[in-house]
């Protein structure tokens, strides 16, 4: 007799297919909202991390251990829940992430203890990227396929864009009210996006065939994820040495004030979305090829950083340079990783989604511990040397997944000239409804 829970489901459970073309742009659209409220939950802290240790009186440096234990949670239990979650309905997950989700946000908005509001990041943590994972697995179903990547890359590009904007609204709100008002309406927005992703999402797809750990865990062996993960560790890594206290940094090293800061923010975010503009037109034009030069531009923006101290304003035009600099590796990776799980182990393709997001975590756990001990040691002004040395790292391994790639045969084929001359235009696309997000 099967426990298989799939054997108990409406007999007329809707798919993406018997939906109108109105209410698959409203799935989407709702997709790329809860990329960004994911991405808001996550880097609110960053924007309130002094306002978090005078009222709890910690130091500074332990506030950022709010944003490695959430990116640690995020990275160790989200292949582990697509591994072993293989055998429920994909809604039923998606029903049970947002409830976890949901409170983890409402405990984080109560906390009256430092200790509780640890908890609650952990919580997040845990849930966040598995939440993410099933709202990605929905796109190749909502979306024509040759439109299917740019929407990814727009869903973590939400995600991406929402660490600025979250940080430097979280910041405003925090100076006019309190630290928990920001988070009260993180919590707000979370609860209205998951009660209308779980009422517009379809009920069935063709995800929800059972995949059990040995179908998808030889995803996790193939070279290329284990080095393409080792890059966002590294390149992640080195910016965060440097971004998970850029608060601190631009009020202290830079002499800015608390208002100045959070509009530097602002346009720290717009950098951003250029950056996710400029990833998915990379890929579309040299894949992982396209990675090596930007490496060694983010090194040399680090290392100036570092060099420049104090100096204004060109210490300023250097940090807002790193933000364009920063998500450019996020979907050449992602469409590596997509392209592996199709061709080698099509039943991974959940587990393939949640790579990008654990790596990218891990990536953040390691630069912000670095950070801490940085702030903790030599000071925040060291932080663009150590991270310039992280980003060679990065670049190296760039170079190795490159070779690996070739050797087994799955370079990816360089784009026809009409597919060149799509890619802006879409990027574009997906940058502008990040704007409006």
């Amino acid at each position: 007799m099967t426990t298989d829970n799939r054997s108990i489901e409406a007999p007329r459970a809707a798919s993406a297919a018997d939906l109108s073309a109105a209410r698959r742009s409203l799935c989407v659209l709702l997709l790329v909202v809860m990329g960004f409220i994911l991405g808001s939950s996550e880097f609110i802290v960053i924007g309130i991390e002094q306002q978090i240790a005078d009222a709890f009186s910690v130091p500074l440096a332990h506030v950022g251990g709010l944003v490695s234990a959430f990116a640690l949670s995020y990275a160790i239990l989200t292949p582990i829940l697509a591994l072993t979650t293989g055998r429920f309905r994909r809604f039923t997950l998606l029903v049970g992430y947002s409830v976890v989700f949901c409170a983890g946000n409402l405990l984080a908005a109560l906390a009256p203890t430092f200790e509780l509001l640890y908890a609650a990041r952990l919580v997040l943590g845990a849930v966040s990227g598995g939440l993410l994972a099933v709202g990605v697995t929905y796109l190749p179903e909502l979306m024509d396929p040759k439109r299917t990547p740019f929407a990814i890359s727009l869903v973590y590009g939400a995600f991406s864009v929402a660490m600025v904007l979250s940080t430097s609204i979280g910041k405003m709100i925090a100076e006019l009210s309190s630290w928990h008002v920001a988070m009260w309406a993180v919590l707000a927005v979370a609860v209205v996006v998951c009660l209308a992703l779980v009422a517009v999402l379809p009920r069935a797809g063709e995800t929800d065939e059972p995949a059990t750990v040995r179908d998808q865990i030889g995803l996790l062996a193939e070279p290329q994820v284990l080095t393409g993960m080792a890059i966002f560790v590294f390149g992640v890594g080195g910016v965060y040495v440097f971004y998970a206290f850029i608060t601190p940094y631009l009020e202290q090293v830079l002499g800015l004030s608390p208002f100045q800061a959070s509009a530097v923010l602002m346009v720290y975010g717009v950098m951003c979305i250029i950056s996710n503009m400029l990833s998915g037109v990379l890929d579309s034009r040299a894949g992982m090829r396209g990675l090596v030069p930007v490496f060694v531009i983010q090194t040399g923006l680090l290392l100036a950083l570092y060099a420049l101290g104090s100096t204004m304003p060109l210490a300023l035009a250097v940090v807002l340079a790193i933000g364009v600099s920063m998500y450019v590796l996020s979907v050449p990776c992602i469409t590596m990783f997509m392209r592996v799980a199709r061709q080698r182990h099509p039943k991974a393709m959940m587990l393939a989604s949640s790579v990008e997001p654990t790596a990218f975590n891990i990536g953040i756990s390691f630069g912000t511990a670095v950070g801490s001990a940085v702030v903790a040691g030599p000071g925040m002004a060291s932080a663009g040397l150590v991270g310039a040395s992280f980003s060679v790292v990065a670049l190296v391994l760039t170079l190795v997944t490159m070779r690996i790639d070739r050797r087994r045969g799955w370079e990816r084929p360089r784009a026809t000239r009409l597919e060149r001359r799509r890619a802006p235009s879409a990027c574009a696309r997906a940058g502008l409804a990040c704007v409006i997000v």
